[in-house]
């Protein structure tokens, strides 16, 4: 699900692992967020190989979702699967 968009408005990070069930469903949902918000920016990171900026953000369990506004700011995160919803209305306040 990775992305070289530059044009998006909106980011959503996915902290993700390997063998993590709940990160399939999540990939899912945001997959859909992307087909229904042309502004939205999926970026998935693996937490093993993207360890420093796991910790940055303060990354503790997976799956783990963060959206940002235009200016970078979080308006939004989700630790476990979130609902296509939730993840919806979060993509509303990012723009």
């Amino acid at each position: 699900m990775r992305h070289t968009k530059k044009d998006s408005l909106m980011e959503l990070t996915y902290f993700s692992s390997a063998f993590c069930e709940p990160c399939r469903q999540t990939r899912a949902v945001l997959a859909e967020v992307e087909r229904l918000v042309p502004q939205a920016h999926v970026r998935e990171l693996d937490v093993a190989r993207d360890v420093a900026e796991a910790e940055a953000n303060g990354i503790r369990i997976t799956p783990t979702v963060i959206v940002r506004d235009e200016a970078g700011v979080e308006v939004f995160r989700a630790s476990g699967v979130p609902t296509l919803a939730q993840v919806l209305v979060a993509a509303a306040k990012a723009v």
